[in-house]
């Protein structure tokens, strides 16, 4: 019992891509019902409101990823929408969190996107959409593909989406004063190197993160295009990356890190449009 209470609490403390699912989740979901407005929306009775402005949000965001990933989806995403606490209880371990995509590659929304969140729908949506893509192609965050690419990539398809609370000003600052995304260490299956792996809260390692993904994007669209479509085709992250770029990410990246320390600013992440 004890165990298990640490590991909820260490897992409240992480991002959306680091969820872990409960056992229960991988129960049938059968307490949902189909959206009147698009078929793949799944919604909890009584909360047709809610998923209707997700039936609303949801055609830009697919369009959003697909763009971003250069690629469709593999098979018709499905969303499911949690209009109450106790929903998102039942199938996702972590539910102080937004929305997830649990192990199972099932996307669930939380109430708190109908509530107090309802601005960072479109952006959330995105941004779980992003992982929900690349899991029906590798499986749910394969560990051959770090976490900091893994968030970074999916923020950047939302414009900013799950890195929305800290900004980029403070990711500058932090470089300055030495917390940058470990670019060495190697994640492996029972070992996946987060935000504290950095000294970086979580939100500051998601926009750290994404600044850098969208460097390589800003800086030759055409090799980050091949990492990207290398990646979906379940290549190992540090394979593709020095088949592409002849370097590892550590040492491409240094021209990110060089550009903060002298103050050049022009380092903007690239939009989620190829």
């Amino acid at each position: 019992m004890r165990l298990w209470l640490l590991v909820a609490a260490l897992a409240a403390l992480q991002g959306c891509a680091l969820t872990v699912s409960d056992p229960r989740a991988l129960r049938p979901i059968d307490s949902f019902v189909q959206s009147a407005a698009d078929a793949r929306v799944w919604i909890e009775p009584g909360y047709e409101a809610y998923g209707a402005r997700v039936a609303a949000a949801l055609p830009a965001a697919i369009a959003r990823v697909e763009a971003a990933h250069y690629l469709p989806f593999a098979r018709p995403p499905r969303v499911h929408v949690c209009g109450s606490e106790d929903c998102f209880r039942r199938h996702v371990m972590t539910p102080k969190l937004s929305a997830a995509v649990v192990p199972d590659n099932r996307l669930i929304l939380s109430p708190k996107l109908d509530g107090r969140e309802q601005h960072r729908l479109p952006t959330l949506l995105a941004h779980e959409l992003a992982h929900l893509h690349l899991g029906q192609r590798i499986g749910h965050y394969h560990s051959t593909l770090p976490v900091w690419f893994h968030e970074g990539w999916a923020s950047l398809t939302a414009d900013g989406g799950g890195a929305d609370y800290a900004t980029d000003a403070r990711v500058f600052e932090a470089i300055r004063e030495g917390k940058r995304v470990n670019l060495l260490a190697r994640d492996a299956p029972d070992k996946r190197h987060r935000a504290a792996a950095s000294r970086l809260g979580i939100f500051e390692f998601y926009r750290q993160s994404m600044l850098l993904v969208g460097w390589l994007k800003a800086q030759d669209e055409a090799r980050f295009r091949q990492l990207a479509l290398a990646i979906q085709d379940n290549t190992d992250f540090e394979i593709a990356f020095w088949n592409i770029y002849g370097q590892a990410p550590a040492d491409r990246l240094a021209g990110f890190y060089d550009g903060v320390l002298r103050d050049n600013q022009p380092i903007q992440a690239a939009p989620a449009k190829p």
